[in-house]
């Protein structure tokens, strides 16, 4: 059974970073697609980036374009993500999730279809 361990989150004031981790295990986990979705207490799941097992492409919806950079380092199973110029709308929990098809941005918008995820690390920003 798929096993992904997410670390790294915690509170962080408004503009700060954060670099968020997940450890996989039980599953082969250079041959997937993987990355991170967020959901925030009655908001939809929003997910924010996914990154290619073939060439290392990444992906994210226009939201948080140019403020999460998502990274993977197969050799210790774990994929990353870095937060940076965080707002107060960033709060969330942040869950490590994998996806058996190409990761895709429609219209700005995230169609990584993530099939199975970890239990998630609360973000919150604030003063």
């Amino acid at each position: 059974q798929v096993q992904l361990v997410e670390s790294g989150g915690g509170l962080v004031q408004p503009g700060g970073s954060l670099r968020l981790s997940c450890q996989a295990a039980r599953f082969t986990f250079e041959n997937y697609n993987i990355g991170w979705f967020r959901q925030a207490p009655g908001k939809e799941r929003e997910e924010v980036s996914c990154i290619s097992h073939s060439d290392g492409s990444t992906y994210y919806p226009d939201s948080v374009k140019d403020r999460f950079t998502i990274s993977r380092d197969d050799a210790k199973s774990t994929v990353y993500l870095q937060l940076n110029s965080l707002k107060p709308e960033d709060t969330a929990v942040y869950f490590c999730a994998l996806t058996y098809v190409r990761c895709k941005v429609v219209a700005g918008r995230a169609r990584f279809d993530f099939v199975s995820w970890g239990q998630g690390t609360q973000v919150t920003v604030s003063s």
